[in-house]
């Protein structure tokens, strides 16, 4: 599902960016992004007895089993309550109906313990309050059931926000920290739980035990917050949660993200330094992650040093892929586009850029697309409704939505990454040969 959202191009403006010296291209016009529902595909996955309900349309239900490519005879922790035209028409009280789906989904799954309503255009749209509900049914399910909601709406919106406005709604459930609470961290960001395991590790030999990460596994896991908390994003677009954060009163860690040998390092030597860990244990502690992360994107420099990239606005990902593409991998770019720019998260980022990179924040996709197509690069990064005309026009492209929907965060899955910009590179070239 596409959001295209017309507007007067003639909105766009250049400013200057605040945390870097880049200008920044603002636009408004028609952009195109997966809906905010596609969220709960990797959502489901992480927080194991959790259960997401999405009240929409058939169109929210089609969406969400094509794009999990869920089996007939599995079980997801997903469904739709889907809104019909008596609830349209007035003709049936809504709230009563949706009482009773719930009633009936928590007497056949046993198993969930935390029930996620979660809002789509449709039920934006007529107004039904989604909060309340939740709160209702909280009341008549808890204590024993957590019921919550949260807004997966795809207006105005790109998709990874969906687990933003989750991971914001949990926070609002998460206990206050006791006054004698020892500092603790939270990182903050849905990561593959391989990776989660990864850094776990590295942590403990750091010497930090009080360690949380935002999904937990476990409903029930959900860390305590108060002064003496300190949070670091494993993801650039987890703004409202980073917000949610700052107003109960934990502390931001702000570092470069984990993509990358160069990426890691500084994030995982920012929490050292914030947590007064020794710089030569830290040192010492990831000399062979950061060996193995350089020895595992060798093999890909050659294929994707000098290639010129273009980053269509998608995920919020792209600053810290370009960054990662710049300076570990030798690439040049030309545009890296955003759908929103979180200045204080990237700036580390926009920073390691070179000037003559162009900054593109928000989408006018016509004028956009004719950049792409004077630029003539050699790979094109954007949404899948984009890559296949490009392809068409004898582009190399590469999927944004993969870059969420696969481990890429720490020095174990840098050659991961690195090789899903090649794959695209690699394959063109092995036709030409053949042709």
């Amino acid at each position: 599902m596409t959001a295209v959202l017309p507007v007067d191009s003639a909105t766009a403006k250049v400013e200057r960016a605040d945390a870097a010296g880049q200008p920044v291209l603002r636009q408004r016009g028609q952009h195109e992004v997966f809906c905010g529902l596609t969220s709960i595909i990797w959502l489901h996955r992480k927080m194991q007895d959790a259960f997401f309900l999405i009240v929409g349309s058939r169109t929210c239900a089609h969406l969400m089993q094509s794009a999990a490519g869920v089996m007939i005879f599995a079980e997801p922790r997903f469904a739709t309550a889907i809104i019909g035209e008596r609830d349209l028409a007035g003709m049936a009280d809504m709230n009563d109906e949706l009482d009773g789906i719930v009633a009936r989904l928590l007497e056949r799954r046993p198993d969930i313990r935390m029930l996620v309503l979660v809002g789509s255009c449709p039920s934006e749209v007529i107004k039904l309050d989604l909060p309340r509900a939740a709160a209702r049914l909280n009341h008549l399910h808890g204590p024993d059931r957590r019921v919550m909601a949260y807004s997966g709406s795809g207006i105005e919106t790109t998709f990874t926000q969906g687990e933003d406005n989750f991971l914001a709604a949990l926070v609002a459930d998460m206990p206050d920290a006791r006054p004698d609470a020892k500092p603790s961290l939270i990182v903050v960001g849905s990561l593959a739980d391989v990776v989660e395991d990864q850094f776990k590790r590295i942590f403990q030999s750091f010497g930090l035990t009080d360690v949380a990460f935002l999904p937990s596994r476990s409903s029930r896991d959900l860390p305590a917050v108060g002064p003496k908390t300190a949070f670091i994003l494993a993801q650039p677009f987890d703004n409202v949660t980073a917000q949610a954060l700052l107003r109960r009163g934990a502390n931001q860690i702000r570092a470069p993200f984990p993509f990358g040998e160069e990426g890691t390092t500084a994030w995982l030597n920012a929490i050292a330094a914030y947590f007064d860990v020794d710089q030569s244990r830290v040192d010492a502690i990831t000399a062979p992650g950061r060996a193995r992360a350089q020895k595992a994107m060798e093999r890909y420099r050659e294929t994707l040093h000098g290639k010129r990239i273009f980053l269509f606005p998608d995920s919020q990902l792209e600053p810290s892929l370009a960054r990662f593409l710049y300076r570990e991998l030798g690439c040049e770019i030309l545009e890296v586009g955003t759908p929103y720019l979180h200045r204080s998260h990237v700036a580390s980022e926009l920073d390691a850029l070179p000037a003559t990179v162009r900054i593109s924040e928000g989408q006018d996709v016509d004028k956009q697309i004719d950049r792409a197509r004077a630029a003539s690069p050699d790979l094109i990064v954007c949404g899948m409704g984009l890559a296949n005309p490009f392809e068409v026009e004898g582009y190399s492209t590469k999927w944004s939505i993969e870059f969420v929907f696969t481990p890429i965060q720490g020095y174990d899955q840098a050659g991961d990454l690195a090789e899903l910009f090649a794959r695209p590179l690699i394959r063109r070239a092995r036709l030409n040969v053949e042709a």
